[in-house]
């Protein structure tokens, strides 16, 4: 029987990591939480459930989810946000993967719940991620928000049944908040590679042409008041990152520290894991 290792990274996540760990615990044979610094009740629930505690200050979402990954004490490595937890059909495939592994890596849906509601359409399921995979013939890679599993070449990826269950938002506001800050970690990361954009095609252009793409074409209207907020949301995510990378190529300039401190500071999101409920695409 193969064993693995369930690795999550907090910040100030008492509400949700309670949660995740509950659901982790019946397939993970160690629980890993990295914590950048919280001041909240995390570390307390976290050792409820026995899971090894490390402090270590935000290196970026890439960098301190590679981190957490090598303090695994088992190279197949189950890596969730802490705002997220395992379906429970989810649950036993995982487990039939420990009794028979066939695969160097498993991808698994993701169902998005934004404000109390799930979200199958408009382009929020199955939002596929990599998530069970051997650590040595893969890693965390990518930008900041958009990090990824990537694995080596040759390396044999399966797809299990079940869902991640992704608690995005309880409140517009938290949705607004986080989106606002993540346009611009975004914006700076395009910046600093030299990225550059066309106002009209992409400031303009482009928040128009997600939402109707997610609102009208993959069936977001089909969820009432929340589907067209979510929708225009995602739209307006794209504004504010192609707009703020913009200015920064405008007046030729370093962008300023935006955030003295990157952490997240709401939910973790995940891929950004770079899943587009919680991070801009």
């Amino acid at each position: 029987m193969v064993k693995i290792s369930g690795v999550v990274i907090t910040f100030n996540e008492e509400k949700n990591i309670g949660r995740c760990l509950e659901s982790l615990k019946d397939v993970a044979d160690e629980l890993v939480v990295v914590d950048s610094l919280s001041t909240d009740r995390t570390e307390e629930i976290c050792r409820q459930y026995n899971a090894r505690f490390i402090k270590q200050p935000f290196l970026g979402y890439v960098d301190q989810k590679a981190f957490a990954a090598e303090q695994a004490k088992y190279d197949f490595v189950l890596s969730l946000d802490a705002d997220e937890a395992l379906s429970e059909e989810l649950k036993k495939s995982i487990l039939a993967v420990k009794e028979n592994p066939d695969a160097d890596a498993y991808q698994f849906n993701r169902y998005n719940n934004y404000c109390g509601k799930w979200l199958r359409l408009g382009g929020f399921y199955p939002d596929r991620k990599i998530r069970l995979w051997n650590r040595t013939k893969g890693a965390w890679e990518g930008e900041n928000i958009h990090e990824k599993v990537i694995m080596r070449k040759g390396s044999i990826i399966k797809r299990l049944r079940g869902d991640i269950l992704h608690y995005a938002y309880e409140t517009l506001d938290q949705h607004l908040e986080q989106m606002y800050k993540f346009s611009l970690i975004a914006a700076q990361g395009k910046f600093q590679r030299g990225r550059r954009h066309s106002f009209i095609m992409h400031v303009l252009m482009s928040p128009l042409f997600k939402f109707v793409k997610k609102y009208i074409f993959q069936g977001g209207f089909l969820y009432g008041y929340y589907g067209f907020v979510f929708c225009a949301t995602a739209a307006a995510v794209n504004f504010f990152k192609y707009l703020r990378l913009y200015e920064y190529n405008r007046l030729k300039k370093k962008p300023l520290d935006d955030f003295n401190d990157n952490r997240p500071t709401l939910p973790s999101g995940a891929e950004g894991s770079g899943g587009e409920v919680s991070r801009p695409s």
